[in-house]
């Protein structure tokens, strides 16, 4: 098991998890911190995509089609190649295979063959990346989690169906992770995404899922990758979830189907909780976790000290392009 971290409290948790430097809190520390760092853009668009650490702009401004410049502030890592969603791509794929080939970055060991979007500030998708290359950019990830509970005769949550991740899994080996989770890949949407996931890890049929699932809005923080991660340390990792909840009769069972899930446990609130204190907990299940537990009532202003501020952090504003994002308009417009 990968836990490396233990807490005090559940506003320590959400800070192990967006730990990138909040403006409103140290506005020195955000600024230093960012001042620091690359920041991504596309040519012919001021709009910061991403944060990039020095090391790795260095070694993309070599490639064909890229170009950075460390005499501005903030210093700026531009793919200046390419005029469409098609030939940005292509060289965003030769430059991360050649990465790839060279061994040059730890994250690409993990290839996935799995393509994900890149929005800019008008939320069209302005390039698609190798899931295992987008944190060298910082750009910002989309994922789903699902969460599948039962009921107690008096009508509260009972327990909570958690996996538990294999101690083989590529990142996280051995913590607990939502019943059924995944980040969401070009031309799909969050729900499509959602019954696919639940479907290869859980077990769950599309038609329960279709049925049964409902959407809970979303969670939102910034993250600096560990080591627990695999690949580099200190990469940055924005990341938007689609929150699901799905409540089930007691003789539904989720059950593995996948080789990166161990198993499944039904687990009262209050186990979970003590198992998110302890750092047994992927990062930002831990997230959609606390964020079930105010939606529900679990936690609340009279048995949680931080409750406002716990509620307030789990839907932090990211400084690059969300707002225009919309799953309703064909995603290649």
């Amino acid at each position: 098991m990968t836990q490396t971290h233990q807490f005090r409290s559940l506003l320590e948790v959400v800070n192990h998890c967006d730990d990138f430097p909040l403006p409103g809190k140290d506005l020195k520390a955000y600024t230093a911190r960012v001042n620091s760092l690359y920041h991504f853009r596309v040519g012919g668009d001021a709009t910061t995509l991403g944060f990039v650490l020095p090391e790795v702009a260095s070694k993309l401004a070599r490639c064909a089609g890229w170009d950075a410049n460390d005499k501005t502030t903030p210093r700026t890592l531009t793919l200046s190649g390419g005029h469409d969603h098609a030939s940005r791509s292509e060289i965003i794929k030769k430059t991360m295979t050649y990465f790839k080939n060279k061994r040059t970055f730890g994250v690409l060991e993990k290839w996935r063959g799995e393509l994900k979007p890149c929005y800019g500030s008008r939320g069209t998708v302005l390039f698609s990346i190798e899931r295992s290359a987008f944190p060298l950019l910082g750009i910002v990830a989309y994922g789903v989690m699902l969460v599948a509970y039962t009921r107690n005769e008096r009508g509260g949550v009972k327990g909570l169906w958690v996996q538990r991740r294999s101690r083989e899994a590529r990142t996280h080996a051995g913590l607990l992770d939502g019943t059924a989770a995944g980040g969401v890949p070009i031309h799909k949407k969050p729900l499509t995404t959602l019954i696919n996931e639940a479907e290869e890890e859980a077990s769950f049929s599309r038609d329960l899922v279709g049925r049964r699932a409902k959407a809970c809005g979303t969670l939102s923080y910034f993250h600096t990758r560990r080591k627990e991660m695999g690949g580099e340390v200190g990469l940055l990792q924005p990341g938007v979830h689609f929150l699901y909840d799905m409540e089930v009769p007691e003789d539904v069972e989720p059950r593995s189907n996948d080789t990166n899930v161990e198993g499944f446990e039904l687990m009262d609130p209050d186990r979970l909780r003590w198992e998110i204190l302890a750092g047994n907990v992927k990062p930002w299940f831990a997230l959609a976790v606390i964020d079930f537990f105010v939606r529900h009532g679990i936690i609340h202003e009279e048995n949680e000290r931080d409750f406002i501020e716990i509620s307030m952090r789990l839907h932090r504003h990211l400084e690059f392009p969300v707002f225009g994002v919309s799953f309703l308009i064909n995603l290649l417009n």
